[in-house]
């Protein structure tokens, strides 16, 4: 409290205090280091650089914001689920970091009219305005630690935007959202059953592997065929949004499928075409001089 104070005071000198009021609306308190903030909301297309040539934009603060908001929304949920599986924690937790509602927290509270982008980006159109959140995150604990961030996510996002019980009963079916994406991609997708097992309780369980072009994207365990495969395909969107080298390794699969099709499809049209011209040849045997 009093931390807020000095700082209004010093706002009232400073030349750039527009931005800062902006951010005090946004946080809850001011911002220390106002330069983190803005880096927060610079999408990679703008193409900024600083003054030894580094391109400015928000990607590592993402990074940091996606650790930090998965601790504090698992420490959350464990708190507010007392006694509650772990499959069940994760679910919920997964419900509310991922993208489709930090998407909509970003605009309920504001970010997506701070975010700047280039017109030429398509990228607006999908998750950009979660991102900036998470980017937000990551801005808050670098400016003030962890427990700031730990404020700002209960009282400014919880306390107004997100009913913990509610959510928990929001079905998110990841499996759709996974083979959706497979199909505007084009790529292959295969769920296989690769175990069935006994927890300590003699319940049985299953174990299912995710494989995009072949290459392994995840497995999950869960108490029916169907919750394990919904934690894989959990898993395999998580590694979509954030592995490249998986993003590389799949991509170069399938262009080795597409090639190898392309490769099947020409054999196949010479062989129709020889069978075609040996039916014709049978069909109108040679005359033989007498």
């Amino acid at each position: 409290m009093l931390r807020n104070q000095i700082d209004k005071i010093r706002l009232l000198f400073h030349k750039d205090r527009g931005s800062y009021l902006c951010f005090y609306e946004i946080l809850g308190f001011f911002p220390r280091n106002i330069q983190i903030y803005q880096q927060a909301l610079l999408h990679k297309s703008i193409s900024i650089r600083s003054e030894k040539g580094r391109p400015l934009n928000n990607e590592r603060l993402e990074f940091l914001g996606d650790a930090i908001l998965d601790a504090i929304v698992g420490d959350i949920v464990y708190k507010h689920f007392e006694g509650r599986r772990e499959g069940f924690l994760t679910n919920t937790r997964s419900k509310i970091v991922q993208r489709e509602t930090l998407n909509k927290l970003a605009v309920e509270i504001g970010l997506d009219k701070l975010v700047k982008y280039s017109s030429r980006s398509s990228s607006h159109n999908s998750y950009m305005y979660g991102n900036a959140f998470e980017a937000f995150v990551g801005a808050i604990y670098l400016d003030q630690g962890y427990d700031r961030c730990k404020w700002f996510m209960e009282e400014k996002i919880f306390k107004h935007y997100i009913d913990l019980d509610k959510m928990s009963r929001k079905e998110v079916n990841f499996k759709s959202k996974l083979i959706e994406w497979s199909q505007k991609n084009k790529m292959e997708v295969s769920f296989e059953l690769i175990k069935q097992l006994l927890d300590k309780d003699y319940n049985p369980m299953f174990h299912t592997e995710i494989r995009i072009e072949g290459v392994s994207a995840g497995t999950g365990t869960g108490y029916s065929k169907k919750e394990s495969q919904q934690n894989a395909a959990q898993i395999a969107l998580r590694k979509i949004k954030g592995d490249e080298t998986f993003k590389t390794e799949i991509q170069a699969a399938k262009n080795q499928r597409h090639t190898e099709e392309i490769i099947a499809e020409g054999i196949a049209a010479q062989d129709t075409a020889i069978t075609e011209r040996l039916s014709e040849t049978d069909s109108h045997p040679a005359s033989l001089d007498n």
